[in-house]
């Protein structure tokens, strides 16, 4: 990344004014005292762990739990923004959601020569017990975070899709509650369209997609792998917010056809099932033999009409990196409309050409792993060291099927609160989309995650990032 790149800030962007959506918050900012906002950043994070909204993080043997750290200058995107964001996002949605069912039934998409075969079948994400089977309501995806990007007034890419078992909202939400009560004067000044009421449209949400054989009011409730997993808080605290129950694998049996769950006045039957568990271990009858966490024959009870998993099983391949790079043509293909929203370019590196263009230029580029997550098992070339891009052009050498790369993009910044006053930092945004039978419901808001670092493009909170509520006007 050159030194004297140029960033779009989202406040200022190339003036000393301030753009429209910022103008409130800068004068809020301005006429603070700097050690009170200080002050008050310090008791944010009192609050925070208080609450105890911490993760963990694996192979960390000092320190298993970490606070995300949290900045109270929030980001702001106008009501046109949003606008054009929650079009791209919904038209993106509906078409992840038709490739999943059409490479589960008929595979047109493969037959048209749209997408390679091989970059399904020989995918570890491609579910085959799947195969013909229609989930209830044909909702493959019923949550989904996009990960987006900005690089102008009017520039936002899709980075990743992440339709497996997307994380974070619990965070989205603590953040809008935390600046509510630390700064309620700022909510009376600007028209901040509500986060609050997620749990209640999730519920709602995904009692929509209910299962055949439910007659009466869908029974919700989600399943974790249990309090050592890194997003166990988020976990219990959507069961809570929902009035769901939270579960493991050992509170479910198969009784009369159905999944139940222990309670205090027996087991009683779960209609819809918000698994946070990877296919892997949902079903060690059907899946992994090993697995502890799931719970047998949940995936015939499933096939048979008896619940409703969110998300599907087989959803994973959605995230995939390798076929992100396929996303505008597949929008396309079921769609019959360009992308709204834009690609980053992606290099394959299973392919020759590319391979040997990334292993030319790894200095300037960002390589992942195709089913990498977290910020894990990635170079970022501009960063990293002659020693790293070393070491990681062997790993690539010895497995490029496992790496897509893409350019270094000259990402938006926003400020946060130092020691000196604001700075600002790189950031990207996770909207959060409900998807039912009845609708798909975007949520006025997201994720916002920050790169704390001075010139870091590394917004994962495991690499060190932290969050900001992120707040999205009304007209």
């Amino acid at each position: 990344m050159s030194k004297d790149q140029v960033f779009f800030d989202e406040m200022f962007a190339k003036g000393v004014d301030p753009r429209n959506p910022y103008q409130s918050i800068h004068e809020w900012v301005s006429s603070e005292d700097p050690k009170a906002l200080t002050k008050k950043a310090e008791e944010a994070e009192i609050f925070f762990r208080r609450t105890g909204i911490t993760f963990n993080v694996y192979g960390d043997d000092a320190a298993t739990e970490r606070l995300i750290p949290f900045d109270i200058v929030p980001r702001v995107l106008a009501a046109r923004e949003f606008s054009k964001l929650a079009e791209g996002i919904e038209q993106r949605v509906q078409a992840l959601n038709a490739f999943l069912h059409d490479i589960y039934h008929r595979q047109e998409i493969l037959k048209a020569g749209v997408v390679p075969t091989s970059l399904v079948a020989n995918n570890i994400a491609f579910e085959p017990k799947m195969i013909g089977f229609t989930p209830p309501g044909n909702i493959y995806t019923h949550i989904v975070g996009v990960d987006i990007v900005r690089t102008g007034e009017d520039d936002f890419f899709v980075l990743e899709d992440n339709a497996r078992t997307p994380s974070g909202v619990s965070y989205m939400l603590e953040n809008r509650e935390t600046m509510l009560q630390m700064f309620p004067e700022l909510f009376s000044s600007n028209r901040v369209r509500a986060v609050s009421d997620y749990p209640e449209r999730l519920l709602k949400s995904l009692r929509a997609s209910k299962p055949l054989k439910c007659e009466d009011k869908p029974v919700v409730a989600v399943l974790t792998p249990g309090i050592y997993n890194s997003a166990y808080f988020e976990h219990s605290f959507i069961a809570e917010q929902m009035g769901a129950e939270l579960v493991e694998g050992h509170d479910l049996q198969i009784i009369d056809g159905r999944v139940a769950m222990r309670t205090t006045q027996g087991y009683k039957a779960i209609d819809v099932l918000y698994r946070r568990i990877d296919d892997e271990y949902l079903d060690p009858l059907n899946f992994n033999p090993d697995s502890m966490l799931g719970v047998p024959g949940i995936f015939d009870v499933y096939r048979s009409g008896g619940i409703t998993i969110a998300n599907a099983p087989g959803t994973g391949i959605a995230d995939d990196k390798a076929l992100y790079s396929y996303m505008p043509e597949i929008v396309e293909f079921y769609t019959g409309r360009k992308a709204i929203l834009k690609n980053v370019e992606t290099y394959r590196c299973s392919e020759a050409d590319s391979l040997k263009y990334v292993l030319e230029n790894l200095e300037d580029l960002v390589v992942k792993e195709v089913h990498g997550s977290g910020g894990y098992g990635m170079l970022v070339g501009p960063a990293a060291s002659k020693k790293e891009i070393s070491a990681f052009r062997k790993k690539l050498e010895a497995n490029p099927d496992n790496y897509i790369a893409q350019p270094t993009l000259s990402l938006s910044t926003v400020p946060i609160l130092t020691k000196k006053g604001l700075a600002p930092r790189h950031v990207d945004l996770r909207p959060f989309v409900l998807v039912s039978p009845k609708k798909i419901d975007i949520v006025p808001g997201g994720l916002t995650r920050v790169a704390l670092k001075k010139g870091s493009l590394v917004v994962n909170s495991s690499q060190g990032g932290g969050t900001k509520d992120t707040w999205v006007l009304r007209d």
